[in-house]
């Protein structure tokens, strides 16, 4: 019979149920009902008692009864209904846990009793999309190594869903990926799982993690899903070399830069992990061996570090190449290069050189004469390596530049030994640097000595004064010049420029050491006869050529009172008397008689006083005692005595003072008295001129004569004078030159057989008084020419000897001429 399916839903408030009858065959005698799974509690399911043919009412009584076999009860019969309602929810999963069938049935067992009977009923439990897929692990790793080949594929693990049929898992899908895809498999139990397909290489570098969504969806209606998270982590391989920052580095570096300094710190990366990632640093094989014994590199940190002092002047650039290599099995490097630009600090000093130096030079080498060459450098580099030289500005040399680098010393003014004999040159270089630093060397240049100069006396006129009566050989003075030069230049020879007076060179008067210049006297001088000397000295040093200048040497002889005045009026007799006559009848205040005296000594010592040494009466003379005029005092009286005898001293000036006397004899005469003053009173009667003519003739004819001699004697040593280019040269011991002499006084000295005095006894009325003839036989100095006011130079003492008589016998002619008118008036 058919089997009728009903079945009906009700709520708690308003209860439906769905009685299926089958259509039972009869020979079947199993009910089956078809229902829902998870309906609420109290729906009916069928009307039973129908179904089952039996009569509601008897269902009590008849004790029907439902039982169900090996499960819960979750469906009862209501006894007065004769209905299947739902006791407890049915859920197919929970009920039917195995998927091995689609189909899920409640068995029961339904019995009556009288009769009894015994009914199988079967309900069917039908799925309902009540369950969502799900994963039994909601998150999937996976680890794929990035060398995995397209293609590769990876199971994973499959969803479940409780429902089954059409409910369960229908389907997978997969959250984008570029890399990954998924293929749905179905299995021998028609259950749904999906491989995991990698479609495109992996690359940890890039991506080292893919986290991927997988949805499993079942087809149900409405459909349910379930995800589960799918990490996929890319295992790394040594694929990666280290690769630096840059591929080349520039550093500049401060020279003198400490040890341990920090130079850089490379970094070098390696995008693989673990310890492909682990980097090493090392110097390449193309890194000299003088870098790395100045640079140190730290194999684990890469930092590159001063090892040793570094000097820009010994190199300026440092080139290395640096290698990372990673510890990977198959490890893989990479490399830059570094190069290290060293900063040049003002570190050095600048250093001089001299190439060449000439020292000694002579005093008189020219301008621009080149002394020294001189290199000057300096190891820095820009403003430190550019210097500077120069020398002190108070010398008399420049430096000029010859070439790079290079410097003559040169002469910029002239030189001169004596007044500097030698030079400190120091040279001082300076760089440009900040701050700037300098050197400095100094040389000594000596100057060697030309002769240049004179020799120089500290006076140009030497006045000596040489006391007369001196001794021959006396030192007189130390006439010393002096030559600033050197050696033979400074070495002086002293020569007596040679000139004759009066036929005497003045090397036989005087001497001079030739290497002192002491000064000597040869002879010993008479002031009366010499009085001074005019001469030069020459100093003469020992160069090539010789220099020589002289000096005038003016020797004067100083007077000493070695003269005793000598009375020349009155004359008389060696020894003798003089004896005057005079008439008693003389007045008071006549001349009776003038003592004269002369003294050769000077001036001062020549002056002469006179005083009455005897005398016989003092009451009637008077002597002027600057004069020597013996005059009366008063007139004569017959008592005094006929002869009066006077002592008249002359005494000089001198210290100590000499003196000469003369005894004057008067007698005093009764007779003749006009006579005799009329001579007195009136000069030159013709009586008195008769005597005097003859002295006149004989004394003007004895200087003619003296004359002409001393004219033939002049010319004779003229001829005979020897030549002074022909004299003996000049050596050490002894010189002879060419002097000058001034006569200042002239005394002309006769030796004739008697000597002729004038005396100058008195004036009166213009006419000249003699007193007495001088008899023959004296040697008195008979002329003397005045001393001339300034220095007179002559060329010899026969041109001095010449003008002296020349000017004797002019006066001589003179007052001949003057006696002989005056006779002819008379």
């Amino acid at each position: 019979m058919d089997t009728h399916f009903c079945w009906k839903r009700w709520n708690r408030y308003v209860p439906t149920f769905i009685l299926c009858f089958a259509t039972l065959n009869t020979v079947s005698a199993v009910t089956h009902y078809a229902i829902p799974e998870e309906m609420e509690e109290g729906s009916i399911v069928a009307n039973l008692a129908g179904d089952l043919g039996l009569d509601v009412k008897t269902l009590v009584g008849r004790k029907m009864r439902l039982e169900i076999i090996a499960n819960k009860k979750y469906v009862d019969i209501n006894k007065d209904t004769g209905e299947l309602y739902i006791l407890e929810k049915i859920d197919r999963e929970f009920l039917c846990p195995l998927k091995t069938s689609t189909y899920c049935f409640l068995k029961l067992d339904a019995t009556i009793e009288n009769p009894i009977r015994m009914f199988n009923i079967e309900v069917e439990i039908m799925d309902i999309n009540d369950n969502a897929p799900h994963f039994r692990r909601g998150t999937m790793h996976l680890d794929i190594s990035e060398s995995t080949s397209v293609g590769e594929r990876f199971s994973l693990n499959n969803a479940v869903d409780p429902d089954v049929g059409t409910n369960s898992v229908n389907n997978y899908q997969l959250s984008s990926s570029e890399h990954f895809a998924i293929e749905i498999q179905t299995g021998r139990d028609g259950s749904k799982f999906a491989d995991l397909i990698l479609k495109k290489a992996l690359d940890r570098e890039k991506q080292a993690v893919h986290n991927l969504i997988l949805t499993a969806v079942d087809g149900g209606v409405p459909t349910r899903t379930g995800t589960a998270n799918i990490i996929v982590r890319v295992l790394d391989i040594n694929d990666n070399a280290p690769m630096f920052d840059k591929e080349s580095y520039r550093i500049d570096l401060m020279e003198n830069s400490p040890e341990k300094y920090l130079v850089i710190k490379l970094n070098a990366t390696d995008v693989d992990e673990g310890s492909n990632s682990d980097v090493v640093y090392s110097f390449s094989l193309y890194t000299s061996e003088k870098t790395q014994n100045t640079f140190s590199l730290n194999p684990d940190n890469g930092e590159i570090r001063v090892k040793e002092m570094i000097n820009y002047e010994d190199f300026k650039m440092y080139d290395m190449e640096v290698i990372a290599t990673d510890k990977g099995t198959n490890s893989l490097s990479g490399q830059c290069k570094l190069t290290i630009m060293v900063t040049d600090m003002n570190d050095n000093h600048p250093e001089i050189s001299i190439k060449s130096f000439q020292s000694p030079i002579k005093e008189n080498s020219p301008v621009d004469t080149v002394i020294a060459v001189v290199s000057v450098s300096d190891k820095d580099s820009g403003d430190n390596g550019i210097v500077d030289l120069h020398i002190p500005h108070n010398m008399p040399f420049k430096l000029r530049e010859s070439s790079d680098n290079y410097f003559e010393l040169v002469v910029s003014e002239p030189l001169d030994r004596e007044k500097v004999p030698e030079y400190d040159i120091t040279f001082t270089v300076t760089d440009r640097g900040s701050p700037p630093l300098s050197d400095n060397e100094t040389m000594t240049l000596e100057l060697l000595d030309i002769n240049d100069n004179v020799p120089q006396f500290p006076q140009s006129f030497y006045t000596i004064r040489v006391t007369e009566n001196n001794a021959p050989g006396a030192l007189l003075s130390s006439l010393t010049a002096f030559d600033p030069d050197l050696h033979e230049n400074q070495y002086l020879v002293y020569f007596i420029l040679e000139k004759e007076i009066a036929n005497t060179s003045m090397s036989m008067l005087f001497s001079i050491n030739p290497e002192n210049g002491n000064l000597y006297a040869l002879k010993t001088f008479d002031y009366e006869m010499e009085k001074e000397f005019l001469f030069h000295i020459e100093a003469r040093d020992s160069g090539v050529p010789p220099l020589s200048s002289n000096v005038t040497v003016h020797i004067i002889i100083v007077d000493q009172n070695d003269n005793a005045p000598v009375i020349v009026s009155p004359w008389r007799a060696h020894g003798s008397v003089v004896e005057e006559k005079i008439p008693r009848s003389t007045d008071k205040g006549s001349l009776v008689a003038k003592v004269i005296a002369i003294d050769t000594d000077s001036v001062q010592n020549s002056r002469i006083t006179y005083q009455f040494l005897q005398v016989t009466d003092a009451t009637l003379f008077s002597l002027d005692q600057y004069n020597g005029e013996i005059r009366t005092m008063r007139m004569f009286s017959y008592r005094d005595p006929r002869y009066q005898r006077l002592v008249v001293v002359a005494k000089d000036n001198g210290q100590p003072a000499l003196s000469a006397t003369v005894t004057i004899k008067l007698s005093t005469m009764e007779t003749a008295v006009k006579a005799y003053s009329d001579m007195t009173e009136v000069p030159l009667e013709y009586d008195i001129f008769s005597d005097l003519n003859l002295y006149l003739v004989i004394g003007l004819g004895s200087v003619s004569f003296l004359l002409l001699i001393t004219i033939l004697v002049t010319i004779v040593l003229k001829c005979q004078k020897p030549n002074p280019s022909k004299a003996a040269p000049p050596c050490r011991n002894s010189v002879i030159s060419e002097r000058n002499s001034t006569i200042a006084d002239s005394t002309l000295v006769s030796n004739d057989a008697y000597w002729y005095s004038l005396f100058l006894a008195e004036t009166r009325k213009g006419k000249l008084v003699v007193r007495q003839p001088v008899p023959k036989g004296s040697r008195y100095i008979v002329s003397s020419l005045p001393r001339s006011t300034g220095m007179t130079e002559t060329s010899g003492s026969a041109a001095s000897t010449l003008q002296a008589h020349k000017m004797l016998s002019e006066s001589l002619l003179t007052m001949k001429s003057r006696s002989v008118m005056r006779a002819l008036s008379m």
